[in-house]
């Protein structure tokens, strides 16, 4: 990646489109905001193809994130809260809850940050 820098931020080519970056959400996305996504988009991908993998029937995953900040450490990202709601019919909790532990040994964004963000993922079943 080759980042160069514009008005209010910096912009990338990536194959998909272009990435506007900025701490001001006037000129791009923010850079806290793109790392919160990571985490939660790669959690979701990964519990999507768990679940698929082990024929565990659903319709929907939705994703509620909280983040807890640190004003007086650069205002950096100290938790990561992911509430997963599953949507489908005949969901089991556990073999949920047992995806919902393979979802974190497997996602990269997670394990990149273990140690250095708290990383805390719930789930709740929704029936249609």
């Amino acid at each position: 990646m080759e980042f160069k820098m514009k008005e209010g931020g910096f912009v990338t080519d990536l194959p998909y489109g272009q990435l506007d970056i900025s701490g001001n959400e006037e000129h791009g996305f923010r850079p806290y905001q793109l790392m919160v996504s990571s985490i939660a988009v790669c959690s979701g991908g990964v519990l999507r193809k768990i679940l698929e993998k082990q024929r565990i029937s659903f319709e929907d995953i939705s994703i509620k994130v909280d983040v807890t900040r640190n004003e007086e450490k650069a205002n950096r990202i100290e938790k990561v809260a992911l509430h997963f709601t599953i949507t489908g019919e005949n969901l089991k909790e556990e073999k949920i809850q047992k995806a919902m532990e393979l979802t974190r040994k497997n996602c990269s964004m997670v394990q990149s940050v273990t140690g250095s963000i708290d990383i805390e993922e719930t789930f709740e079943i929704k029936a249609n």
